[in-house]
């Protein structure tokens, strides 16, 4: 089954983080225009912000070999930046496992869109299955920081109004998958904290939350009250 993620991958070396640091009030889009060259081209539109101020920050960013402007619309400029280094180079040195960001670019997906913020990309996109998405997602949580907002079936719009935050969707989410409530437990309650990188004393208190959310927002509200 397809699924559709949007997700922040928290590095501060991704391209054109500076830019968004230097830039705060502006909002940066990034695409890959790729053509028979090695390297893919960067194409930035930003929206709002301080022209010179945007300007000067992509000149000086680490990735660029020279960028040209590519047109404005309303508030929207565009850029094409041509790489310095490929994007392995850059982010080798930031990295435990080059090879396997290398390997990323087999995964069946397809990123459709990447925010740059001030503390790395927010992207969303398409996987074939839930291994390619957990592919990716083992990738970035290892090398740097990984945080999901939403992870649906193709074709649904938004998750099931359950009342969960984030962080205690993806605790029960990682919790089921590694079998943490199979019997008998197949995961300890310290695997899926290390996977969530939280102590395993959060990671109870986030199921436990979690589990008491989902129960009042379908079951209890069918229940008749116990005899007092």
């Amino acid at each position: 089954m397809a699924l559709v993620a949007e997700f922040d991958i928290d590095c501060d070396q991704l391209p054109f983080v500076e830019v968004a640091t230097m830039a705060p009030d502006a909002t940066l889009v990034l695409d890959l225009q790729f053509n028979h060259d090695e390297l893919p081209l960067f194409v930035l539109s930003v929206t709002d912000g301080n022209q010179e101020r945007v300007e000067q920050a992509i000149e000086s960013a680490p990735v660029t070999g020279g960028y040209s402007v590519l047109g404005e619309a309303g508030d929207t400029r565009r850029y094409q930046v041509q790489p310095g280094p490929t994007l392995a180079e850059h982010l080798g040195p930031h990295l435990d496992d080059l090879s396997g960001l290398k390997a990323l670019a087999s995964t069946e997906a397809v990123i459709e869109r990447i925010e740059v913020l001030q503390t790395g990309w927010r992207q969303s996109g398409w996987f074939a299955h839930y291994g390619a998405f957990d592919e990716f997602r083992r990738f970035w949580q290892r090398n740097c920081g990984f945080h999901l907002h939403r992870l649906t079936k193709e074709g649904d719009s938004e998750p099931p109004g359950d009342g969960l935050t984030d962080g205690q969707r993806e605790a029960l989410r990682i919790a089921y998958e590694r079998g943490y409530f199979d019997i008998p437990r197949k995961a300890s309650l310290e695997d899926v904290a290390k996977e969530l990188d939280i102590s395993a004393s959060s990671a109870s208190e986030r199921l436990r939350r979690a589990q008491t959310q989902l129960i009042e927002e379908t079951v209890a509200t069918t229940w008749p009250p116990l005899p007092t």
